[in-house]
């Protein structure tokens, strides 16, 4: 991995909480549609209490049909930032970098280097490396030094009634109802836009204590290419 040493930020979600969830599946023309576009941002308290997982969910609205050619580049780092004492820098990353198949993971460590671009952390004593699932087999995953990891292909699970937020931000009657839309439709009658498409997801859950105990921190995501 020596020719992937350095590596430049182009996209990024950031989000400042302990238990948080973003999404932008639209995103700026450089990266949208790319393999290194970021569509969700998932960090929570995992079913084991002592535990965080951390997900984010690349090149959305992939579909079925092409789903099976989707792969993540080896030219794309995808790197969670964990700031630890809410100075909004990073204290601790987890690096997820594809190869061969294989999707590695080099953290929580201290970063060698803050901000847009990164150093990717080989000498890591934490993290893994997970085989990258196959669209329609089972999904594997993998253990070391109490971290889990997944890699690969995953139903979006981010749901948005986009038609209707456009109606709402367009004045006036777009529906031809006689009034302008100004609210979401409820439970039952809402279409969501991502159903039926995938994403490329890295998933990692990592021990409270790698990352500074139960005290809050901020957390975000960027992917970052060679």
């Amino acid at each position: 991995m020596k020719n992937l040493k350095r590596v430049l930020g182009i996209g990024v979600v950031a989000v400042a909480s302990c238990f948080v969830i973003a999404a932008d599946h639209i995103d700026a023309p450089e990266v949208s549609g790319g393999n290194s576009d970021i569509t969700d941002f998932y960090a929570f308290q995992a079913e084991n209490e002592d535990n965080l997982v951390f997900v984010a969910n690349i090149q959305g609205l992939i579909s079925p049909a092409n789903t099976a050619a989707a792969s993540f580049s080896e030219n794309v780092m995808v790197e969670f930032n964990i700031d630890t004492n809410q100075d909004n820098v990073e204290d601790l990353v987890i690096q997820a970098i594809p190869r061969d198949g294989k999707m590695y993971f080099f953290g929580p460590v201290a970063p060698s280097q803050t901000g847009l671009n990164s150093i990717i952390e080989t000498t890591s004593t934490a993290g893994g490396s997970v085989e990258i699932s196959s669209y329609g087999s089972a999904a594997i995953t993998a253990s070391n030094g109490g971290m889990s990891f997944f890699a690969g292909p995953r139903d979006d699970p981010f749901f948005m009634d986009f038609a209707r937020f456009t109606q709402i931000l367009t004045p006036g009657d777009d529906d031809g109802d006689g009034e302008e839309e100004t609210a979401f439709l409820p439970e039952g009658s809402a279409s969501d836009t991502f159903a039926g498409t995938n994403v490329m997801s890295i998933v990692v859950e990592v021990p409270k204590s790698m990352i500074g105990g139960s005290g809050k921190i901020n957390t975000w995501v960027e992917s970052k290419r060679k």
